[in-house]
């Protein structure tokens, strides 16, 4: 676990703390309450929605207030319910979308030093060359490569839940719709993976050497007197 801690200092000027931008950190926590609701809707449907025990429970109750429905006009009742949950999560996709597009451009107007890309970069270049805290420079560059993984996943989570969002008017791919569906919900496991992983590192670090990563996310980091 201790490959994913979270490194406080700047590689390339080692006795700063980095910097996070206000657009970076509202990205940051608007990203994961977002994908946190998404996750939860998933979490009702699969459980307190599911079809085969509401119908039951519709059944049952109808038949105890005096109403008696079969089981096709049951199984009507719990699948609007889930419905109206997914419709909920598709709009939370929609918002994840935003949200992607928002990184991608931000990208482009970060500050140099907070560019993922040139971070990324500048961590692997470092590992090439450096003697000194190479274990520290390995460890950066690990975390920079987990990250870049999370960010395709997300990618590969909006082209596909897009595609199934709109599936109607993509008619003419109708016969790929399932490997579709089956890589979007793949996907999903993986970014649990992700978030936990993430978790447990900034727990880890925040236990250690590296104390103080989550307030940076909220106050920016940096060197404050």
């Amino acid at each position: 676990m201790a490959i994913i801690e979270p490194v406080r200092p700047d590689m390339q000027y080692p006795e700063h703390i980095k910097k996070y931008s206000a657009s970076l950190r509202l990205w940051h926590w608007a990203n994961t309450v977002v994908i946190s609701d998404s996750l939860l809707t998933v979490l009702i449907n699969s459980t307190i929605t599911d079809e085969r025990p509401v119908s039951t429970l519709v059944k049952t109750e109808l038949k105890n207030a005096g109403a008696t429905v079969n089981d096709e006009q049951a199984g009507s009742i719990a699948h609007a319910l889930g419905d109206s949950v997914w419709s909920i999560h598709i709009y939370f996709g929609y918002v994840l979308v935003g949200l992607l597009l928002f990184r991608l451009v931000l990208e482009f107007f970060q500050l140099a030093d907070q560019q993922f890309i040139r971070k990324m970069k500048s961590a692997y270049s470092q590992f090439q060359t450096t003697k000194k805290n190479r274990e520290l420079v390995k460890h950066e560059l690990t975390v920079k490569a987990i990250y870049a993984v999370f960010y395709i996943l997300l990618i590969v989570m909006a082209v596909t839940g897009l595609f199934l969002a709109f599936e109607d008017l993509l008619a003419p791919f109708k016969s790929i719709r399932h490997s579709v569906k089956e890589v979007h919900g793949f996907c999903m496991y993986l970014i649990l993976a992700f978030i936990f992983v993430h978790l447990a590192g900034v727990f880890l670090a925040e236990r250690k050497i590296n104390k103080g990563i989550v307030s940076d996310m909220i106050n920016g980091g940096g060197d404050h007197k």
